[in-house]
């Protein structure tokens, strides 16, 4: 145990944010940059070392928390980092997006403010991305053997990095321009900076990964010329099927997915254009949707200066504290005021949208919604409840159906989906097509990033089975365990 008396004695501290006025001018992350050095340390002495770590539970990677936790606490910050990508190949990316379902497992949090493990976990990278700890891991004999990956979205990087690091040699396709999934284009910039990505990338160049970007997999290159120049296949390209709002007026100009709406935004941070062709500047934004998909658009909407942000969601809003359903140490659906609702915008819950109305010109102009509520277990409109709100720019962020079916990779590979229209896999995460395994969103549906490298993890472990026999790569899940999906 790091500091006996430390949970004790040291109260709760997060990373401090930069002011609201000042980051919603830039697309720099939203934290003080060296906030949490002076008081990390002592945060990670908090962790009680239990003799049951319940926040093993409740991270899909099985982090080894307390071991991390112990060696930060005494700031052996080359320990805690070999430590911590014992599980995890990316912890820069879950220490800044996961919502640390750990934390809501851990014990100290039963009556008490949780650790601040994610806090904890970033530092511990940050540090040894700083101080050179992070090297190549090139492997010291090659198998002979091929894959291919198609995604390089959270599951696929790390499926690649897996089976690179067993011998194989692998090439990561990306239908995209650059590499990262929706970590590249789907994450803003003020959540995650992109030289996080980066860096990575050039870590797996030089473990010798090679990507090939530009290149979608059922259009640019069939299945079967794929299957032809690789031993085994890996599918990690997402559930990117969006939820549509089919309410009339829904083909005005300016109501947009949310996944046409936030990529435009990145692409301008990474200088392909000057102003985005799809901006908030000047309008009143609705983004309907209450996740943290929403989220990520109203906090762009603020950077573009939007006139207005509203944000909309069907459901009642969540309590503040855990109720009778979702007891510790599961994860419970409580309010959240994430950076981007911090500056500003309104937030409206038990709402559904009717219709759409627009211009002469097929602008969107307003929306209208009414106030739902359940009764007998079914959502119902509330009569006189019906009014409208100012739109020019709608964002969808209402979640995602399945793995896109329209590119022609589903067909051209003959795989089976599962009941919810996900890529259907057994317990070593292979389809019924030999040789081709699945992982991350296109097999499980839409997820968390610490189950997304889980599963690319586990699919690289069945991979490297198939084609040497055995495998020493860890597999921390299987894909039937939802117990901590959320």
């Amino acid at each position: 145990m790091a500091d006996p008396k430390g949970f004790l004695t040291t109260g709760r501290e997060v990373a401090e944010t930069r002011p609201v006025a000042e980051r919603v001018r830039d697309w720099n992350e939203v934290y003080v940059p060296g906030s949490l050095l002076p008081i990390i340390s002592k945060q990670a002495g908090r962790c009680m070392d239990c003799g049951i770590p319940f926040c093993h539970n409740g991270c899909p990677l099985g982090n080894l928390i307390p071991e991390w936790n112990d060696y930060a606490y005494r700031e052996d910050w080359s320990a805690a980092q070999e430590r911590l990508h014992a599980t995890n190949n990316f912890p820069e990316f879950t220490g800044r997006l996961c919502p640390a379902p750990c934390e809501s497992a851990c014990v100290l949090g039963i009556n008490q403010p949780a650790v601040t493990i994610k806090n904890v976990e970033v530092s511990i990278i940050d540090k040894a991305w700083d101080g050179g700890d992070v090297k190549p891991q090139v492997p010291e004999r090659l198998s002979g053997k091929t894959a291919a990956v198609i995604g390089s979205g959270p599951a696929g990087l790390a499926a690649a990095q897996q089976l690179t690091r067993a011998g194989h040699t692998v090439v990561v396709y990306e239908r995209a321009d650059r590499i990262g999934g929706l970590l590249r284009y789907g994450i803003p910039e003020f959540k995650m900076e992109k030289r996080h990505i980066n860096r990575r990338i050039e870590q797996m160049r030089a473990e010798g990964t090679k990507f090939r970007t530009g290149i979608e997999i059922g259009r640019d290159l069939t299945a079967t010329d794929l299957r032809k120049r690789f031993d085994a296949v890996v599918i990690a390209a997402g559930a990117t099927t969006a939820r549509d709002l089919p309410v009339p007026g829904r083909e005005l100009n300016g109501i947009h997915q949310a996944m046409e709406y936030l990529p435009l935004a990145n692409k301008v941070v990474e200088g392909d254009f000057v102003a985005p062709p799809i901006t908030a500047e000047g309008k009143h934004v609705v983004v309907i949707g209450g996740g943290d998909t929403g989220a990520d658009c109203v906090g762009t909407a603020h950077r573009q200066g939007a006139a207005s942000v509203t944000q909309l969601e069907i459901m009642p809003r969540p309590g503040e504290d855990r109720n009778a359903g979702q007891p510790w140490p599961t994860f419970p659906m409580l309010y959240k005021v994430t950076s981007a609702h911090e500056e500003g915008g309104e937030r409206v819950y038990s709402v559904s949208t009717t219709h759409f109305e627009g211009d002469e010109d097929g602008n969107v102009q307003s929306l209208h919604l009414v106030e739902v509520e359940f009764v007998d277990g079914k959502l119902t409109q509330k009569p006189g409840t019906e009014r409208s709100i100012p739109a020019q720019l709608v964002t969808l962020a209402m979640g995602f159906t399945g793995t896109d079916v329209e590119n022609g990779l589903v067909a051209q590979f003959g795989l089976a989906l599962d009941e919810r229209g996900n890529i259907a896999r057994d317990a070593d995460f292979a389809t019924n097509v030999d040789g081709v395994y699945v992982a991350g969103d296109a097999g499980r549906g839409q997820s968390l990033i610490v189950w997304a490298i889980a599963e690319g993890r586990s699919a690289a472990r069945g991979v490297d089975r198939y084609l040497t026999g055995a495998s020493s790569l860890p597999a921390p899940i299987r894909p039937t365990d939802r117990s901590l999906t959320v």
